[in-house]
């Protein structure tokens, strides 16, 4: 199974809308470099929401675009929630990544929420941690295999793409 990353999206801050960008950095246990959310103290260092939700709340008549639910990741092809945890996923030519939850609560509407009027990520988003570093594209591919959990140490003995 394969999708595509359709926009990058960074924010130094949490709770905000972020900024597409054309790539960025991934940081082996932490997430993408100068996004608010990044971290080795969690296990949602990367979250990724399909555009195919955005476009759900644009057709429902929200002015919003990849990034304004604050995703670090808008995908495009792959049905997020049917990702069990544990999943395994190579972003880009390098980056491995690992399903570690699958939507969030939502206590009290966040600023997301009013900004945009709504907010699909805490029933549509996952989150992701991450076992390599490595530089993401927009456009670059997305490969999924339903593997067990892996360890940090188990990164050693992943080999890189060929070329």
């Amino acid at each position: 199974m394969q999708g595509k990353i359709v926009s990058i999206n960074v924010s130094d801050t949490k709770g905000v809308r972020k900024t597409p960008v054309a790539e960025a950095f991934v940081r082996e246990n932490s997430g993408i470099d100068g996004d608010g959310h990044a971290s080795s103290d969690t296990h949602r260092q990367v979250s990724l929401l399909a555009i195919e939700s955005v476009r759900k709340m644009q057709q429902m008549g929200l002015d919003v675009k990849p990034g304004d639910f604050a995703e670090n990741i808008t995908t495009e092809g792959l049905d997020l929630l049917a990702l069990p945890v544990g999943t395994r996923l190579r972003l880009g030519q390098l980056v491995l990544a690992e399903v570690s939850q699958i939507g969030k609560e939502c206590h009290t509407p966040c600023a997301i929420y009013h900004q945009a009027g709504d907010c699909v990520m805490p029933k549509e988003g996952i989150f992701v941690r991450i076992f390599t570093n490595g530089t993401i594209k927009t456009g670059d591919e997305i490969l999924v295999s339903f593997r067990q959990p892996v360890d940090y140490h188990d990164v050693d003995t992943i080999q890189p793409p060929q070329q």
